[in-house]
């Protein structure tokens, strides 16, 4: 999608095609666009905020909290901000404080810190378990033959019940065979909210069941990590 057309109709054109994409699977529900603002100048998140988008996720701890506690800070009540990259235990308060709902949690110790914060704090965002679809090791996410007992303990230990799941391929490998997995992880365990499918594979993700799509630089252009 060229970078020339404005933030708005990029934004026109990717619910356009994932509209014909839940039509060519038969679906009658809705799915969600996250717009991913991670290393995104402001110039863009203003334009993409006026062209009505109200959805978005974030990366960094950090970063978040200078762009929507700072630079947007009047906006962070009209949006839902989700958590989208790994998270450190020690940023958890942080965490709870910023963000709506997080997606990434994947071991017993951030949802020991997640309890304890949210104590602090007083709410407690909406949360997904990562899982590692293709098991990598660098790759943070709990594996598919731990979850089962994962949310178990999660449940039984911390009185947590996820909402849903969510996962990213693994770079170089066809995304189906992930996105088949999650889904049905997804059903097995009777969790309703599926975050799958990014930039370059979305549309497959939404015809496998996604319920929340993460688009960054198809939406925004490319980033500038200079």
């Amino acid at each position: 999608m060229s970078d020339e057309l404005p933030i708005s109709k990029k934004r026109d054109l990717i619910l356009e095609r994932m509209a014909e994409a839940a039509k060519r699977a038969e679906r009658s529900d809705s799915q969600v666009l996250v717009a991913v603002s991670k290393v995104q100048p402001d110039d863009r998140i203003a334009q993409m905020l006026a062209a009505g988008q109200t959805v978005f996720g974030e990366n960094r701890v950090q970063e978040a909290q200078k762009r929507w506690g700072e630079s947007f800070a009047e906006n962070r009540k009209e949006i839902e901000l989700r958590l989208i990259g790994p998270l450190q235990t020690n940023k958890a308060e942080d965490a709870i404080r910023l963000f709506d709902v997080i997606e990434t949690l994947d071991r017993e110790k951030l949802a020991k810190a997640f309890i304890k914060a949210a104590d602090k704090v007083g709410r407690m965002p909406r949360l997904l378990v990562q899982v590692n679809t293709g098991e990598e090791e660098q790759k943070a996410g709990i594996s598919p033959k731990e979850l089962a007992g994962f949310l178990t303990r999660l449940k039984r230990n911390y009185d947590i019940t996820p909402e849903g799941l969510m996962c990213i391929p693994p770079v170089g490998e066809a995304a189906s065979p992930h996105f088949w997995l999650l889904k049905k992880l997804a059903d097995e365990h009777g969790l309703k909210t599926i975050s799958m499918g990014m930039s370059g594979d979305f549309e497959t993700a939404i015809e496998m069941g996604a319920t929340h799509v993460r688009i960054g630089s198809a939406l925004f252009g490319d980033r500038d990590y200079n």
